[in-house]
């Protein structure tokens, strides 16, 4: 009840939800959706909207009671089928989640998302020339959206089809600039396929605007001990160490490039060989 006790209009309520969560701020939100479904138990976009704010706090057993509300209501809503996907994918449920991507496929062969989902979890699966033709479905679809594009590339970096995945990531940079994803797998593909001084020109360029980003870093080490540049390499590498020691060391000791390194008193040092 609102003042003097009237209700407060759902639609009120809706509008300050909805701007709870552009200002990032779920928990809010959330709590005004519970409001406008005390008042209207099947408003659909209440019950869309309350899902993702309880997937964006990692409440996924929530969100997949909330989204079953709304599939109750309309059980071809693409949206919350999808989206009950993802949450389940988030608690492990791997078949659970493929089979609520195919709803949403079913319910909205031109839904884009359902795709890029069901296409990185066939990647996950380890399914890689799937989760490619899955990824190309969603390109077509939404040809607009980088999302599925750098992720074909990832996935074709994966499968060591390096032309093909700097091709990707390169078109994905000429349509989309300031896409730092992308921009940082184009320098990976570079140094992948050797070409390190391009991948350095590269990292350079996103390390003056993120300083100490850890995955640049290490890949800027890396590029660097390819072209013998050790000193220089072995102070990066430190650095990455120092932000995240256990990954660093893990990926330092596998990685070919380094293995001139091995009996470098200093490197054997931070990785603790």
């Amino acid at each position: 009840m609102g003042l003097f006790g009237k209700k407060e209009d759902p639609e009120d309520l809706m509008y300050d939800a909805m701007d709870m969560v552009e200002r990032n701020q779920p928990k809010a939100a959330i709590s005004l959706f519970n409001k406008v479904l005390k008042q209207e138990p099947e408003n659909k976009e209440a019950l869309l909207q309350k899902g993702l704010a309880l997937n964006k706090i990692k409440k996924y057993q929530d969100a997949i009671t909330c989204f079953d509300r709304l599939i109750e209501v309309d059980p071809k809503d693409a949206q919350a089928l999808n989206n009950r996907g993802i949450a389940m994918a988030e608690t492990g449920n791997i078949q659970g989640a493929a089979e609520y991507y195919d709803k949403a496929i079913e319910a909205d062969a031109k839904y884009a998302s359902a795709y890029f989902n069901k296409g990185v979890l066939l990647d996950k699966l380890q399914e890689h020339e799937e989760a490619l033709t899955i990824l190309d479905k969603a390109i077509s679809i939404d040809p607009k959206k980088p999302n599925a594009q750098i992720y074909k590339g990832i996935v074709l970096g994966k499968l060591k089809r390096n032309e093909e995945a700097l091709n990707c990531f390169s078109n994905v940079c000429k349509k989309y600039p300031n896409n730092l994803d992308a921009f940082f797998q184009k320098g990976v593909q570079l140094a992948e396929l050797g070409q390190h001084k391009k991948a350095l020109d590269v990292f350079d360029e996103i390390l003056k605007k993120f300083k100490g980003n850890v995955n640049v870093v290490y890949a800027k080490s890396r590029s660097l001990a390819a072209l013998e540049r050790y000193p220089e390499s072995l102070e990066l590498l430190k650095q990455a160490v120092s932000v995240s020691p256990k990954v660093i060391r893990a990926w330092a000791k596998e990685e070919p490039i380094f293995t001139k390194l091995h009996s470098n008193d200093q490197f054997r040092k931070l990785l603790k060989l």
